[in-house]
């Protein structure tokens, strides 16, 4: 199992989807307020379709406060000024994937404390950065990958409508 954490999420459709991927993967969705919408935003309903029922997701009014519920874990900080790639992470069960606003990402003092955990996503040259919900679905199957998808169908099996 897999924590998802989204600090200060903005875009309703990112967390929709982000709710999605967490439902689908088996992962815990921690969300660290404000938030900038609505949680009964239609739009937000709209992409986390009816996983609703299957997605894990807690609150937290601070990045502090997640801190204190989990002292022990490990947490990599997903940002454009990570040093190391995410790939190069070794991620193991329970770790935190954390993930901060569309328009600022994770605050500095965050990063610079964090340091040696902040990875990266490579991409082309001068671009910003990915959209926040393929960034935590790609994040997301690489640290299962690494645990060799543990607890998720990978038999190939159809089990619903979708591709």
């Amino acid at each position: 199992m897999i924590n998802i954490v989204l600090v200060e999420p903005e875009i309703p459709q990112n967390t929709g989807n982000i709710i999605r991927t967490c439902a689908a993967t088996d992962s815990v969705l921690h969300i660290v307020r404000p938030i900038g919408f609505d949680l009964s935003d239609k739009h937000l309903k709209r992409a986390g379709l009816d996983y609703w029922t299957y997605a894990d997701f807690r609150f937290y009014d601070s990045i502090e406060e997640l801190f204190e519920k989990y002292p022990n874990s490990t947490f990599y900080f997903f940002s454009t000024k990570g040093k190391k790639v995410y790939s190069d992470a070794k991620y193991k069960n329970g770790d935190f994937l954390v993930f901060g606003k569309e328009t600022r990402g994770l605050p500095e003092p965050l990063l610079e404390k964090h340091y040696d955990t902040t990875v990266r996503m490579p991409m082309k040259g001068n671009l910003r950065s990915l959209n926040l919900s393929n960034t935590v679905a790609i994040a997301v199957y690489e640290a299962l990958r690494q645990q060799d998808f543990a607890g998720l169908n990978t038999e190939g099996e159809l089990t619903g409508r979708g591709y």
